[in-house]
């Protein structure tokens, strides 16, 4: 079993670390060169900077077992594939039960975007709202 980070505005990639160090998990971070950044503790690969690029570097290290840390709700889908579980920088576990609906809201969401609808702001990540990731071994 390893962590996988997807790199790329992950805000919680320090804790994935930490924890990994606590329990003695592998992490493997992987980033774009857009996002260069370096970390004790952790593998890290750097991508060539492109659409999706990290997404199947790490769909592509990833085995049964491993958990991947993402926001990107296709890159869930593809890990739920792999038998691979994904998790979002809050905690949110993809499953086959929910990623139908989440992946349906970002394609309709880009469709409303390409007709010239604006969407609401997500707000700023405040510190209160990042818990630490807690891995069920």
């Amino acid at each position: 079993m390893k962590l996988i980070i997807d790199g790329d505005g992950c805000p919680v990639t320090d804790i994935v670390i930490k924890t990994g160090r606590k329990y003695k998990i592998p992490v493997l971070l992987i980033c774009d060169t857009a996002h260069y950044t370096e970390k004790k503790d952790c593998e890290t690969i750097f991508v060539s900077k492109g659409t999706d690029s990290t997404d199947f570097i790490i769909i592509n290290r990833a085995e049964q077992g491993d958990i991947v840390i993402t926001q990107d709700y296709g890159l869930g889908a593809m890990c739920l594939g792999k038998n691979v579980y994904a998790i979002n920088q809050n905690g949110f576990l993809y499953t086959a039960e929910n990623i139908d609906g989440m992946l349906f809201r970002r394609h309709l969401g880009r469709q409303l975007r390409k007709g010239g609808a604006r969407g609401s702001r997500i707000p700023k990540r405040k510190k209160r709202t990042t818990k630490d990731l807690k891995l069920v071994l």
